[in-house]
């Protein structure tokens, strides 16, 4: 049996940072063909919720424990926010006059992809990298604070609470969030996944479903 080891040089691993966001937009087939940057974001919190445990009697005693379904919010706050999320949180552009734009619309759903550092002792923030991709989600209403300018000025920020429908993934329960970590991700494949979900100035910028995922990623 190996001897355990603590903070030996090399493994004290940290994760920092949030940046490449990415919003796709859903199609009417329920798919994400094209995303877009998002620049100015200042946070991105992942809030699981449910997989509570309901203790079932009999025989005077517990004869069993079910789990509740486990559900994903997101809260995301930023300084701005891209014109094509404006079209997915419920704003319309007018059809005859430019630059108008009308609220309290229907909202759309769409994915998200954001980038994450690894840092540990040795390498520091430059060690290796997290990718995270959202599926089926679905800002609600938000509050927006408008302030006036005074002697301690500060950037407006935007905050959205955004709601999860999870897909199906062969295999395994359903679920609307993947992350893929550099450390363990097959090179090949991850540098080919990031053109796809990224692109460049042949390829547009596209999320694909989560089987189409792990198909991609297994070398």
């Amino acid at each position: 049996m190996a001897v355990l080891v603590w903070d030996d040089s090399g493994n004290r691993f940290y994760e920092t940072g949030v940046s490449k966001v990415v919003v796709y937009p859903m199609d009417a087939s329920g798919d994400y063909p094209a995303g877009y940057a998002w620049n100015g974001v200042i946070s991105i919190s992942e809030t699981p919720s449910g997989a509570e445990p309901t203790a079932l009697y009999a025989d005077n005693l517990k004869y069993l424990e079910l789990i509740s379904t486990e559900e994903m919010a997101v809260t995301l706050e930023a300084y701005t926010f891209p014109d094509e999320f404006a079209l997915l949180d419920g704003t319309a552009v007018s059809g005859t006059a430019a630059g108008t734009y009308v609220g309290q619309q229907p909202r759309k759903k769409f994915g998200l992809a954001f980038v994450t550092k690894v840092g540990n002792d040795v390498d520091g923030e430059s060690h290796a990298r997290k990718i995270h991709l959202i599926y089926g989600c679905l800002a609600s209403p938000s509050e927006k604070a408008y302030q006036s300018i005074n002697d301690s000025p500060e950037a407006i920020t935007f905050s959205w609470e955004i709601s999860t429908t999870p897909e199906t993934v062969t295999g395994l329960n359903a679920s609307s969030i993947v992350v893929i970590d550099s450390r363990d991700a097959d090179p090949t494949s991850l540098t080919a996944l990031e053109l796809v979900l990224f692109g460049d100035v042949a390829t547009p910028a596209n999320l694909p479903h989560i089987n189409a995922i792990i198909t991609a990623m297994t070398p």
